[in-house]
């Protein structure tokens, strides 16, 4: 109902009220009309979704927001079926990549006896979710989850389906990925989403483990095996009922790795020095930051140990091939540094977010971590990222990408700078592959003929490299 007591506002100044309420109201608020073009799009709306008006020119709401149907858009429900939500919880996800979570009241709009519009009030609870999130997982076992992964890139996206499928089972999991890619993120969220979730997750690193100790450091020894030997579990019986995670497993010695596979196979253990045989009840998840076929051809892994941990394989995808990444990954990083120095750095500069997509990142999430910490720790007051904030270092290698790299052709296809052997050699590698594939019009085994590698090795390459 229209208030229609007298006043001496003209129109435009009611309208200036109007916009005012808009402008100041603690809530966001959303008006579509039965095209789904936007009526009303007020600044706390626009904040909580980080977009603008010109978002959503032209395009629907499932055009602009991430959603798998139409009915799990409650606005579109209430204009389409006249749905009326009240008080709701509702995660989605923007075309950025940004979570959201707001809770609502949605409701249709008559007039006339029809629906003309859709109405969305919303309250943000976005980062008050992620505190209650973080802080439940300290509360649980301090472990990540698949829903601390970053990304909504198919490359990421991809990997993050199977690695979700691979929670319903005990099958052991080989991750392989280029070091900072996150490779024990996956195995924290595998473990934390199954049914060990409760028992313990162990991880060691096999490349920091010192060959003299690390059978023993690995299955466990009992007094007097060796000068100085005491009555000690071993990692397999420390992560008994739970998760071992071995990282970097083709660091350990040819000769260990073979007892190693004898262990996953029987499924017990024998502690160094001692005769005694105990049953044992673990998952294996394996890591590796290089392709499993050149680690088995450099007899660096035994190619029956990675058909024993590589039930199920996963290829984290290198930073340089899900850049749309960056940008969700860098508000991720915000928010966490915002918190630990009390800063209130809301986004980066245009020119920043040029030099961080132009870049090859070959240390990939680890490596963007870094530069966005580095940047802040130079910051007094300023809410955004200048490039005058950037570490030296890194400014001084996109400088000389920009002006004096030599443009060369990249994974993709298109025109890249020049940037570290290694992914030189990647980028050749990747070249000599997918003509190789076109040449054998898609035969696999003639195309790895013509390379001169096995069917194997080319099928973990391709996988690799998403082909």
């Amino acid at each position: 109902m229209v208030y229609q007591g007298t006043n001496s506002l003209s129109y435009p100044e009611l309208n200036d009220v109007f916009d005012h309420l808009m402008v100041k109201m603690d809530q966001g608020i959303r008006v579509i009309d039965t095209d789904e073009n936007l009526i009303i799009y007020n600044d706390k709306m626009r904040e909580i979704e980080s977009m603008t008006y010109e978002d959503f020119n032209n395009k629907g709401m499932m055009d602009v927001f991430l959603f798998e149907h139409e009915r799990d858009s409650r606005l579109l429900q209430a204009i389409k079926q006249g749905v009326e939500t009240r008080e709701k919880k509702q995660h989605y996800t923007n075309s950025r990549g940004k979570n959201i979570t707001t809770i609502n009241e949605i409701f249709p709009i008559y007039s006339g006896g029809r629906i003309v519009a859709a109405a969305e009030i919303a309250k943000d609870v976005t980062r008050m979710e992620k505190l209650v999130r973080e802080n439940q997982k300290k509360t649980d076992n301090g472990l990540f989850t698949f829903d601390q992964i970053i990304g909504h890139s198919a490359e990421i996206t991809g990997v993050v389906q199977n690695a979700k499928r691979a929670t319903r089972t005990s099958s052991s999991v080989l991750i392989v990925g280029e070091t900072g890619t996150g490779k024990e993120l996956f195995a924290q969220s595998i473990h934390s989403e199954s049914e060990r979730a409760g028992q313990p997750f162990v991880s060691q690193n096999c490349a920091a483990l010192p060959e003299t100790l690390i059978e023993g450091i690995l299955f466990g020894t009992v007094k007097g095996a060796f000068t100085g030997a005491s009555e000690r579990a071993g990692l397999f019986e420390k992560a008994e009922g739970g998760t071992l995670l071995l990282d970097e497993i083709n660091s350990l010695p040819v000769a260990l790795q073979a007892k190693l596979l004898r262990v996953l196979q029987e499924k017990k253990v024998t502690r160094l020095g001692s005769h005694k045989e105990q049953s044992i009840n673990v998952r294996i998840i394996a890591t590796m930051n290089k392709e499993p076929a050149e680690a088995i051809q450099n007899n660096e892994l035994r190619e029956d140990l990675f058909y024993r941990i590589g039930v199920v394989t996963l290829y984290v995808p290198a930073l340089r091939e899900r850049k749309t990444d960056i940008e969700p990954l860098v508000e991720t990083f915000l928010e966490k540094y915002n918190r630990v120095f009390q800063m209130d750095v809301n986004r980066i500069s245009p020119a920043v977010k040029t030099r961080l997509e132009s870049y090859h990142w070959p240390g990939n999430i680890r490596e963007l971590e870094h530069v966005i910490e580095g940047a802040m720790n130079l910051m007094l007051d300023e809410e955004v990222i200048e490039e005058s904030h950037l570490p030296d270092h890194f400014r001084k290698r996109t400088d000389l990408l920009e002006t004096g790299g030599r443009e060369r052709s990249g994974l993709d296809g298109t025109s890249s700078q020049e940037g570290s052997l290694k992914e030189r050699l990647l980028e050749m590698e990747f070249a000599l592959i997918k003509e190789a594939l076109h040449q054998s019009g898609g035969n696999v085994m003639q195309a790895a003929k013509e390379l001169g590698i096995s069917r194997q090795s080319l099928q973990y390459r391709m996988s690799k490299f998403h082909l």
